[in-house]
């Protein structure tokens, strides 16, 4: 379980093959990288494509070998509670609302429903706390969205400034938009990655005040998303998540008092007597 005070989320999208035991291998790696959080994906491609663009799209249909099981759900999160991480699960059809309830610690909301007030509001209803990804939106999209959700109960709400380009150049990553939404809506923000870059992940937290950060993981390059190019593999990512640990770590409480790697060093200095060191106090009794 992640030890930093940014929480990675590992998102599994459709990399899992349908293969429950490849979902715990998401899961165990997760927990075992450093992240605070899975999530997956509980969509039906004929409630996510309008009929007639899925009749002419095969490439769409056959999205279906990439949904979910609902049967899977409570396994999956029994196995985060085994491993110490927090189950997350996005719904793209409203009754995958009530099906997550009693299984996910957090509701997430893809970019591409963020128009959607009706899976808003019963996202909302549930008071679970909620991650929306703004991908796409202007800010009075993303202002309808905030209030539909508050309007409906939601009190645990994080914004997720998101490029919804799989990939997206770092150069189009905008990462100031972080602090636009946390001055505008006075929530939670963070950064949802799809550019497979580390650098933009340690300037979204470091530079921009980013609190968490979701990006796509496969594990080994043979996840149906692989290719597309916005997933990063565990190897990849793991360093990341430890170099936010240990830069964080180094900003200490701010008293300015010697520090106990400095203590060997403190008689060491140059004796304000005669700027020679060390101190008079160490010089007749040192041996070498």
């Amino acid at each position: 379980m992640s030890l930093s005070p940014v929480n990675f989320i590992a998102e599994v999208s459709s990399n899992h093959y349908r293969d429950i035991e490849r979902c715990f291998r998401f899961i165990d790696t997760s927990a075992e990288i450093g992240c605070s959080a899975v999530k997956f994906q509980l969509f039906k491609v004929d409630e996510l494509f309008a009929p007639q663009v899925l009749a002419k799209s095969a490439k769409l249909r056959a999205r279906k070998d990439w949904e979910l099981p609902v049967s899977f759900l409570p396994d999956l999160a029994a196995r985060c509670r085994e491993r110490r991480i927090s189950f997350s699960c996005t719904p793209f059809y409203l009754k995958a609302v009530e099906e997550l309830f009693p299984h996910v610690d957090f509701y997430k909301i893809a970019s591409y429903e963020l128009l959607w007030d009706d899976l808003l509001r019963e996202c909302a209803r549930t008071k679970k706390p909620i991650l929306l990804s703004t991908g796409m939106a202007t800010l009075d999209e993303i202002s309808q969205a905030v209030e539909t959700l508050r309007h409906n109960g939601c009190e645990d709400l994080t914004l997720f400034h998101c490029i919804s380009g799989y990939p997206a150049p770092a150069i189009e990553c905008n990462l100031a938009a972080l602090a636009t939404l946390r001055e505008r809506f006075a929530c939670q923000v963070g950064w949802s990655d799809h550019s497979v870059c580390p650098g933009v992940i340690q300037r979204a937290i470091h530079r921009w005040g980013a609190g968490t950060v979701e990006f796509h993981l496969d594990l080994e390059g043979k996840g149906e998303e692989f290719s597309a190019g916005h997933c990063w593999l565990p190897e990849q990512i793991k360093p990341v998540i430890e170099d936010v640990v240990t830069a964080l770590s180094a900003d200490g409480t701010g008293e300015k008092v010697p520090s106990p790697a400095e203590l060997p060093d403190l008689e060491w200095r140059a004796d304000p007597s005669d700027g020679l060191r060390p101190f008079l106090s160490v010089r007749n009794t040192w041996n070498g």
